[in-house]
């Protein structure tokens, strides 16, 4: 099959030169269509011819960034149809057609109106046309070209990435790449040498150099050291037209950051140091710190201590510490100044990464010498055993010795040492000690049974500074003895059937004893004598169990319901104790396999028994409620009468004694010893001022305190020194009335020396001021005629007297 080939109209364009005008034409040839085999188509002149055509025009370039006034010329369209007679008309279409490129209708010419920018927009494509200006048609078939913008160096080279950040290793060698600057320039590279580059540094030598065309910066001299400079700052430069004057450059700046490598070794800023401990810090105290130093940084700089000698290796230990890089000289043994008073260390100081480039330079690590010299202080007591066990029969007599402690003052004073049981370890005060020689001995009978094993503790006091203590723990274990006889295990609930065979077994008993000797428990299990059973026989299997079994005859619900079995078990001790308990034993109607099926026949009894016990209980209750009731209505009757007591009920553990009665007045010392309480008033005092006394001391200030404290303070003392005074703070309330009455007598016998007229006149109207108690007083004594006053009134001469002062003192009475 023959297959065709088409190809298609392809215009060859062949610029030919115009002589003078520089215009070029364009020609366009009409390719003839031919066969695969090379002949030309038989095809009629009438369908297969064309017309010649051609178009002609000037150079399409136009440079950028132009400024002109006028339109820049672009260049000319023309036709070869064009006969010059005015009826070809051109028209523009395309990118930019009238608003950026216009062109002249009838002669063809082409002007940029506006100023271009390559480096917006390169080139512009366009078509012409050529129309018969009278019937606007095409006379040329429409053609398409290219305006391009020819560029002009207009544009500064510029660094996109910038600025820069670096890094790179202190002694890092000569020609060590640091980074790489890349500029960038707008203009065309195809076109001249606008966007050809060249690199230069502007700041940064000598230390660091750049290539010229690849822009990598690259270190320029030796051992840059970190320690001294620890960045630079480079301004690098990117230049146009090769670096050539007139070109265009750009600059941006890299900072060069050196990083750290392990070049320095540690050392220590002294040769020696000298640090103060007091011999009573603690083990595991940090009593030293030392730092060594290294101008690098990060893991560089990280140090390890070590103590390399000398007489304190054992009791001393040295750490790092991870963020301080500090050498922390830790206590690893507790001191004694009475001992060693100072020691000495020889401690090292070394880098824990070492880079082997720079070891050639010396050994990393250094050494410096620390004395530790050790404070006296005033050291508690110190027992010579913290734990001590003892143990003390539970049979022993109060006042038995169960052992002793012995501590001493470790400084070199020897202070006595006063001993003491710590009151919350002895709360029920079984033990007392000697608080001289510190000897234990019991205070109280001791029972195994309750406690096997006492942990009190002691306390060691020096008698020249009680604030000084030691504690000491004494385990007191009580021995048993003998004192418990042994008992059945549990209450058994034990029935038999009516057919039971003759030496079946009932129920298997086992004891138990609070006792533990140490031999072990070995019960004895037998019957008593009086109470023989014909029923029922116990065997004693040696295991510490019995067991009951059934006599030959047998058993009835109707003859016998419940059985009273008494047991004796006895223990193995020397000498042995024993108890007797008894066993109920039911009779019960049971089935083939044993089981019991009814008991009913021996409820009536339980019945009785329960009620009994239920109505005992009942009657118990109501008579505890009754006497519940009447004790809190005593109280309550009691409280109201007393309120002082009040104050004793809120407190547990405190005494508040109290004293109201005041006795037979000012003379009465009977109750109270009055001597220390007498002449504490001044006696030439004026009625008015007495009077005064008597008002200010009715309330509680402090201008007449200074009556009471010689008697609080002597109180006080008296408690304190009281060895029989009670271990609880108490609260002591003293009646104080003083030396008699502040007023005086207001008898007038005693009122006068003598019977003169003129002491006679004495003015009683101050009684009125004192209250209605008074007011009659003064009416008596004040009313007579001519205003005179009896020297001698018939009346029983009475003395005012002070109501009493309830002092209250909380005193501290301490074991």
């Amino acid at each position: 099959m023959d297959l065709l080939w088409f190809l298609s109209a392809l215009s060859v364009f062949t610029l030919q030169e115009r002589a003078g005008t520089g215009a070029m034409t364009l020609k366009s040839v009409l390719l003839r269509q031919l066969r695969p085999g090379g002949g030309a188509s038989a095809c009629s002149p009438a369908q297969h011819s064309r017309r010649r055509r051609s178009w002609v025009w000037n150079q399409f370039f136009v440079l950028e960034e132009f400024t002109g006034n006028d339109p820049l010329y672009v260049g000319k369209l023309h036709s070869d149809v064009d006969k010059g007679d005015g009826q070809v008309r051109y028209v523009l279409t395309g990118e930019g057609a009238a608003s950026i490129f216009s062109i002249d209708e009838s002669t063809g010419d082409i002007h940029a109106t506006r100023r271009l920018d390559r480096e917006q927009q390169a080139y512009y494509t366009l078509r012409a046309q050529a129309r018969n200006r009278d019937t606007n048609r095409l006379v040329e078939p429409e053609s398409q070209f290219i305006i391009k913008v020819q560029d002009v160096n207009d544009n500064e080279p510029k660094f996109l990435d910038g600025p820069y950040t670096a890094r790179v290793a202190e002694r890092s060698p000569v020609g060590t790449s640091v980074v790489t600057v890349v500029a960038t320039d707008a203009d065309d590279p195809t076109y001249g040498n606008s966007a050809r580059l060249m690199y230069s540094i502007l700041q940064g030598q000598p230390y660091f150099s750049v290539e010229p065309k690849t822009g990598v910066v690259r270190t320029a001299l030796p051992d840059l050291d970190r320690e001294v400079r620890d960045s630079h700052l480079l301004v690098v430069q990117a230049k146009d037209m090769i670096g050539q004057i007139g070109g265009l450059s750009g600059s941006t700046s890299v900072t060069v950051i050196l990083t750290d490598v392990n070049d320095n070794p540690p050392h220590f800023p002294r040769r020696s140091y000298q640090f103060s401990v007091r011999e009573s810090e603690l083990v595991s105290t940090v009593v030293a710190k030392i730092r060594a130093v290294d101008p690098d940084e990060g893991p560089n700089a990280e140090l390890d201590y070590r103590i390399l000698d000398g007489d304190g290796l054992g009791t001393f230990s040295i750490t790092t510490d991870s963020h301080t890089q500090e050498g922390l000289i830790t206590l690893h043994k507790n001191l004694d100044f009475e001992t060693k008073s100072s020691y000495m260390l020889r401690v090292e100081a070394s880098n824990l990464y070492v880079d082997a480039r720079f070891l050639s330079s010396g050994p990393f690590s250094d050494v410096a010498t620390v004395r530790l010299l050790v404070q006296n202080v005033d050291e508690p007591p110190v027992f010579h055993s913290s734990v001590s066990w003892m143990m003390v029969s539970e049979a022993a007599a109060v006042g038995t010795e169960v052992g002793s402690v012995l501590a001493r003052d470790p400084d070199a004073t020897n202070s006595p040492i006063r001993y003491s049981i710590d009151r919350q370890s002895n709360l029920e005060r079984y033990f007392h000690i000697d608080s001289g020689t510190g000897v234990i001995t019991t205070a109280q009978p001791l029972d195994r049974e309750t406690v096997a094993v006492h942990n009190i503790t002691v306390v060691a006091t020096e008698r020249l500074d009680p604030s000084l203590t030691g504690k000491a723990v004494v385990l007191i274990s009580v021995t048993d003895v003998n004192d418990n006889p042994p008992s059945l295990a549990i209450d058994y609930d034990t029935f038999v059937c009516e057919n039971s065979e003759p030496g079946q077994i009932v129920q298997t008993l086992s004891a138990v004893d609070r006792d533990e000797p140490e031999e072990g428990q070995h019960f004895l299990f037998s019957l008593s004598e009086a109470g023989q059973n014909l029923s029922f026989t116990l065997r004693d299997n040696k295991d510490n169990t019995a067991s009951i079994l059934t006599r030959p005859g047998g058993f009835l619900q109707r003859d016998q319901l419940l059985h009273l079995l008494p047991v004796v078990i006895s223990d193995s001790s020397r000498p042995p104790l024993s108890s007797t308990n008894t066993l109920s034993i039911t009779v019960c109607t049971c089935d083939a396999a044993g089981e019991p099926r009814s008991c009913r026949q021996g409820a009536p009894l339980l019945l009785l028994v329960s009620l009994q016990s239920a109505v005992t209980a009942a009657v118990l209750t109501c008579i505890l409620t009754l006497l519940g009731v009447v004790v809190v209505t005593a109280a309550i009757r009691r409280r109201r009468r007393d309120p002082l007591t009040v104050v004793a009920e809120r407190c547990v553990q405190e005494n508040i004694v109290c004293y109201d009665d005041e006795g037979g007045g000012e003379e009465d010392t009977e109750a109270f010893d009055m001597l220390a309480l007498r002449h504490l008033n001044t006696t030439g005092q004026s009625h008015q001022t007495q009077a005064r006394t008597l008002t200010s001391t009715s309330e509680p200030t402090s201008e007449g305190n200074w009556l009471f404290l010689p008697f609080i303070r002597e109180r006080l003392q008296q408690a304190d020194l009281d060895s029989a005074a009670p271990p609880f703070d108490s609260l002591q309330t003293y009646a104080f009335e003083g030396s008699g009455s502040s007023a005086a007598s207001l008898s007038s016998l005693n009122s006068l020396d003598s019977f003169n007229s003129q002491e006679c006149q004495q003015n009683y109207d101050l009684l009125k001021e004192w209250g209605p108690r008074f007011r009659k007083l003064a009416d008596l004594y004040g009313h007579r005629e001519g205003g005179g006053r009896p020297c001698s009134p018939q009346i029983t001469p009475v003395e005012w007297r002070q109501g009493p002062v309830l002092i209250q003192t909380p005193v501290d009475n301490q074991e």
